[in-house]
């Protein structure tokens, strides 16, 4: 046995999901660039766990089905209440996740339409979850969420208290969309492999966030924008990105394993990015961006990922940078309990091997001869 380091290249499973396949990313089959321009993101949600767009009908079913559970259980606002106010944001969602389990009646049962309810909970809850935390470690109370809101509308209402601009609700609806799935990425593959166990769709959620906390995975929209701020002005930005290729230093935002000609999902985010700066009278970040973008593309033949655009597009929405990864996790919810459905349907423990390179022909010495 010989092991490949990150399972770079490995087919470990199959999936009738999301795909990559040439540089196109595709959901269910359908052209990310199609979803991006025309479908909502509970259409998407749909999409990714049903297999078909939805009709009329089953759209607006599912998005009763997800108003009706947005509502988060006391005892996990109390547990937000008592988290640090400094605490990291990914690490507070996690623990709130997984503690949902306790009062859901039906946690242990692995039936496909309890699993299929607890999906559509999860997904309604993860926004109402990171919203409440927002505001509580600012000292204000939680805000209820709305009935027969958008999660996009939603999630900008219990941030704010005040009703978002539509522009506002449709850049962040699109970002959804976008982040919902990438084939078997980190964070879908912790959550497979967990719940290949049997374990619940809770416990699997909470690997997947686990995963998706790190900077090499979800983390790094946040890096990228802790990148402008850090360069500061658009005038800063040549000496910035020169002195970083000089010294071989990576910038934060380019690149990607499984794109060679560029990441499809960049341009719609650097669109949104470009819009939301107009309406808001401030292209600071944008520019930047672009500045960065191109200097960046001409010098390395790198080009931007999803992380990119999206942390000028969060920051002109008024979004502090530490929840930049868990409005990630209120997308990504969709193609993680989508996986997770899917592995439930045709189960296998998922138990890789490893190449040993440690020492062989060892012996137990005795303790007096060490």
């Amino acid at each position: 046995m010989t092991a490949t380091k990150g399972l770079e290249g490995i087919v470990a499973t199959t999936s009738s999901i999301s795909s990559i396949i040439d540089g196109v990313l595709t959901y269910r089959g359908i052209d990310i660039d199609e979803l991006a321009e025309h479908a909502s993101f509970e259409e998407v949600v749909y999409l990714l766990w049903f297999g078909k767009l939805p009709t009329e009908t089953e759209l607006a079913q599912l998005k009763d089905n997800l108003s009706k559970n947005a509502a988060v259980p006391d005892a996990v606002i109390e547990q937000l209440r008592l988290a640090p106010k400094d605490a990291n944001a990914m690490a507070v969602l996690r623990t709130a996740i997984s503690a949902l389990s306790l009062y859901d009646p039906e946690a242990a049962d692995m039936s496909v339409a309890s699993n299929v309810q607890k999906a559509i909970k999860l997904q309604a809850q993860v926004a109402t979850i990171i919203a409440a935390f927002a505001r509580i470690r600012q000292g204000l109370d939680p805000v209820a969420p709305k009935e027969s809101a958008s999660i996009a509308e939603n999630f900008l209402y219990m941030l704010t208290g005040e009703q978002p601009d539509p522009i506002a609700v449709e850049a962040l609806d699109k970002a959804l969309v976008l982040h919902a799935d990438h084939e078997l990425n980190a964070s879908t593959f912790a959550a497979r492999v967990t719940v290949a166990t049997l374990s619940d769709i809770y416990s699997g959620v909470t690997s997947a966030i686990g995963a998706l906390k790190g900077p090499l995975h979800g983390g790094a929209n946040e890096a990228v924008m802790e990148m402008l701020e850090e360069i500061g002005s658009f005038e800063a930005v040549e000496t910035y990105v020169n002195r970083k290729l000089d010294n071989k230093e990576k910038l934060m935002g380019f690149g990607h394993r499984v794109y060679k000609n560029g990441d499809p999902r960049a341009k719609h985010l650097q669109k949104m990015s470009h819009e939301l700066g107009k309406l808001t009278g401030d292209l600071k970040w944008y520019n930047m961006s672009v500045k960065i973008d191109d200097m960046v593309v001409s010098e390395k033949g790198l080009k931007p990922n999803v992380d990119f655009y999206s942390a000028s597009v969060y920051t002109t929405l008024g979004i502090p940078r530490d929840l930049f990864t868990p409005i990630f996790a209120i997308s990504r919810m969709s193609g993680w309990t989508a996986h997770i459905l899917e592995q439930f349907e045709n189960n296998r423990l998922i138990r890789p091997r490893a190449e040993y390179v440690g020492p062989v022909g060892q012996s137990y010495v005795p303790m007096e001869n060490r």
